[in-house]
């Protein structure tokens, strides 16, 4: 969950139900690129080495700040930019980590089975920025955004997107689609009182209605991809 302060695709409603393995490349390689900080960090927390302040500068240097856009001074002249990527790469800590990994190899399993690496890269990358997006836009706070939930909610909005358009086109009910979107909404209120209010839900939001829509305008591409029916 994000936190504050700290080949080709196969179509058709029963494309969903197809799993990639979880030793896919694509995973693996988010997985590393989120593990390695991780790693950095947690050991200099436990002094095993470096400084316990690496995880501060890391921070203050990758996370997200909503400041950057205003008129705060960066840190390196790229880094208002940079930092719409770069916050999803690190955590508040290990647990913060392992949730979000966890969260990774389950949501994006379906996902890479129904739309392959590539597709399934740009969709990641789109709902983080619109992740960092929504945080910016709907955030009064001025603490930093840190985690990969705004790329994994995105990935969540993607699975409930295609799984409503998958219904219409069996004219199927829209009850589960609607409790799927109720079941994220109760889990973000609780996380919020949980959290004592430092959850990024703006971070959520941002990133479920991209993947959404990201998701719809892949999914539609490859169907105008396929041979007509013989």
């Amino acid at each position: 969950m994000g936190q504050q302060g700290q080949n080709g695709a196969d179509q058709g409603p029963d494309a969903q139900a197809e799993i990639a393995d979880w030793r896919h490349p694509v995973l693996l390689g988010l997985f590393i690129s989120c593990l390695l900080p991780e790693l950095l960090l947690s050991g200099a927390d436990l002094r095993l080495w470096g400084q316990p302040f690496w995880r501060m500068l890391a921070v203050q240097n990758f996370g997200f700040w909503p400041g950057l856009l205003d008129n705060w001074r960066p840190n390196y002249r790229v880094q208002p930019a940079t930092m719409f990527l770069t916050y999803c790469l690190l955590h508040a800590g290990f647990m913060h980590f392992a949730v979000n990994m966890m969260t990774l190899f389950s949501l994006g399993r379906p996902l890479l089975a129904r739309f392959g690496g590539g597709a399934f890269m740009l969709l990641y990358l789109a709902s983080a920025i619109g992740g960092s997006i929504g945080f910016a836009l709907l955030s009064s706070q001025i603490l930093p955004m840190v985690g990969a939930s705004g790329a994994l909610f995105g990935l969540a909005g993607a699975l409930v997107g295609l799984h409503h358009r998958d219904r219409l086109a069996t004219h199927d009910s829209q009850g589960p689609v609607v409790r799927a979107v109720l079941g994220l909404v109760a889990l973000n209120l609780v996380l919020w009182w949980a959290m004592d209010g430092q959850l990024a839900w703006e971070t959520h939001l941002g990133g479920f209605l991209t993947g959404w829509g990201v998701a719809i305008g892949l999914d539609r591409r490859a169907e105008r991809r396929l041979p007509p029916p013989a």
